[in-house]
């Protein structure tokens, strides 16, 4: 049997409560094959980004701005309790924050940084967003080149 030979793993996370299942599956798949972990968040800015590339009114985007830094924080504190659970699993994990469409963003991460593989959950914090966009798991399993591994959690049930 060959040995596992995951050394970038991708832990996609949105800091919801399901998604510290997939972050500990992670972890525990790092430690098994000494590998690296990678904690990934994205601030989506798909639902506030102007059409057609136009502006937002200037009345706008100081909410946008406070918005943006709400979830930017939001993210941190994500990838900051992924970071922690490594250290007490003692695996290396790097926090990764990006901005814009989570399923792009996270395909084209994976790809560019030569992840082995991309763990994440099946549900999180989309709600009525998973609705209008569709699922961001649906989405990396159907278009990445980078092998994804999806966690399903009893929050899915």
């Amino acid at each position: 049997m060959e040995a596992i030979n995951f050394k970038k793993i991708m832990v996609a996370t949105d800091g919801s409560p399901c998604s510290w299942l997939v972050a500990e599956k992670g972890i525990e798949l790092a430690r098994l094959s000494g590998g690296k972990v990678y904690a990934v968040y994205v601030v989506s800015t798909a639902y506030l980004a102007p059409i057609n590339g136009d502006t937002f009114p200037a009345s706008v985007d100081p909410y946008w701005e406070s918005v943006h830094e709400a979830w930017e924080k939001q993210g941190q504190q994500a990838v900051n309790s992924v970071k922690s659970l490594g250290e007490k699993k003692g695996v290396n994990v790097e926090p990764v924050l990006l901005d814009g469409n989570p399923s792009e963003e996270l395909i084209q991460y994976a790809e560019e940084e030569e992840m082995d593989i991309v763990v994440m959950g099946t549900l999180g914090k989309t709600g009525l967003n998973r609705l209008l966009l569709g699922s961001v798991a649906e989405n990396l399993v159907r278009h990445s080149k980078v092998p994804v591994m999806v966690v399903r959690d009893k929050c899915d049930l």
